[in-house]
This record gives C-alpha cells, structure tokens and sequence, in this order.
C-alpha cells in the first residue's frame, strides 16, 4: 500500500507537473467518465460527475496517506489503498484495462484513477474533515514534536509496531516506514509504548522523521509493480530483508508477524527489554 512518501511523491507531481506531464493545479473538469462505479464512495456515480464538472483544481495536498484535492467548490480526496495510481494521461492515448475514472480536462488531458484491485476510494465533499477528521497528526507536522510523541505513547498501552500502523495515532504510516522507523531507533516492534523511556521516544520520534524524509527524497519505494519511480527499495534497513546483515550490527535480520503484519527487525539492534 503506497505510503506517506509515495503519496507525497503523487501529489507533489500532480502539483506541480513531471516527466512531460503539466500541473494538475488550474485544469479545469470539462466531464468525469466512471468506467467501474466501485471506487466512488461518496456520493454516488452520477451524482458525483454532476458535481465535479465545470470545475477547477486549485491545489492538490497530502493527508497522511489520503490524496486532497481541493476544487472551486468541494475537495476530491483519494485513497490509493492497495493498488490505486492517478496521473495525467493525453487525452488522445487509449485507456487501460484498469483506468475506472477519468476526469476529461482542459487542455486536452486526462486525469486517470488507475486501479488493478479495486480497493482504492474517492469522496467528493464540501469538507473533508468528514474523511480526514478521526486521523492522527502528521509526523512531519512542526506541532508533532518528540514531547507530543512521548505523552502520546504514554497514554497508550498498545504494541508500537500495530500502534504505529494506526492511521488515529499518527498519519501516513504503513509497514514499511514503521519497520524502517523503529530500526532506526532501536526499537523491538513488541515493546509496549508505555514502557518507552524519554530519551527512547525520542529516538522513536528522530526514527520516523528520518525515515519518513528519506522516503520522500527518493519518491517513494517502488516495491510492488503498482508504483512508480522511486528507489527508497534500495536503501532499506530492515523491512524485506530477511536473513540480510544489518547495516548497523551485521547480524541478521529476522521476520515475524505481528498483527497478522509482515515485520522486519534486527534482534542485536532491536532487543526487547
């Protein structure tokens, strides 16, 4: 499931226009063609098209791992879950098998919600705190600070690595960055988050952060075949690579499932006290 960096890497393409492809900001919707109506949630297909046409993209954002569009009059939000990819298309190139919505563009191009899987969803909404309001603080956020964190695991009695997959404990973050996150701090995945020491949460805290930055610097990891362009998958410490040195300690990396979660650490780095 692409995760805060590659939904970062999306939106900041979209933003701004790459590889060929304009801005996404300022088109406006000339007509939406709903080629499967699954992956519209709210509101419902027709009404959904209704709405949207005639309007403009003024800005397009990240919220944890939800993509926010924000138009004249309402916000289009997108979850990419297991295998959902939007980008910009000539209008003229013939649609994928995959390709259920298309907004057609000004300009001549196409918006296209690509999704092999079929989990991904997509709201039109007045506000988007209807979606995004029972989310957790982004961790990149300037007022998530290593003593917001550390009240926060306080005031749980939660495993850290299910806790950190919780989107209502902090935004944006999957499998991958936490395993990254909590080998980068020393942390066993199984340690209880009320048993953390300051000066440990707030090596959990720098932990994320730099994994988090990594992630987005290099666009993402392109792990599965459902993402696009990045190389963090080559600059791993601990997540997938099993039986592998640590590139700390030189012992091996073990795997273990925790919440029915593939998870990654090192048991020389990493030990549970």
């Amino acid at each position: 499931m692409p995760e805060l960096p590659e939904v970062e890497t999306i939106a900041r393409r979209l933003r701004t226009g790459c590889g060929g492809e304009p801005a996404l900001t300022g088109r406006e919707i000339l007509t939406v063609e709903v080629r499967h109506p699954k992956p519209i949630a709210v509101p419902d297909p027709e009404e959904a098209r209704a709405r949207m046409r005639g309007q403009r993209f003024l800005d397009i954002a990240r919220r944890g791992k939800f993509l926010v569009c924000r138009l004249t009059r309402d916000y289009l939000l997108i979850h990419l879950r297991m295998s959902g990819d939007v980008q910009l298309f000539p209008g003229g190139e013939p649609l994928r098998k995959h390709d259920h919505v298309v907004w057609h563009l000004d300009g001549g191009w196409d918006l296209r919600f690509h999704d092999p899987r079929r989990f991904g969803r997509i709201w039109i909404l007045e506000s988007p705190e209807r979606v995004l309001g029972a989310l957790g603080p982004e961790p990149l956020a300037p007022e998530f600070t290593p003593a917001r964190l550390e009240a926060m695991l306080r005031s749980r009695k939660r495993l850290l690595k299910p806790l950190l997959l919780d989107q209502t404990f902090v935004a944006g973050i999957g499998n991958i960055y936490a395993d990254e996150a909590l080998h980068r701090a020393r942390l066993h995945p199984l340690r209880r988050s009320d048993s953390l020491r300051p000066e440990e949460a707030a090596r959990l805290w720098r932990g994320i952060h730099a994994a988090l930055r990594v992630g987005i610097a290099r666009d993402g990891a392109s792990i599965d075949w459902v993402y696009r362009g990045g190389d963090f998958q080559n600059h791993l410490r601990a997540y997938g690579r099993e039986g592998e040195p640590c590139p700390k300690c030189g012992a091996r990396i073990r795997h273990i499932t925790v919440g029915q979660r593939s998870t990654y650490y090192c048991p020389q780095c990493q030990k549970k006290r």
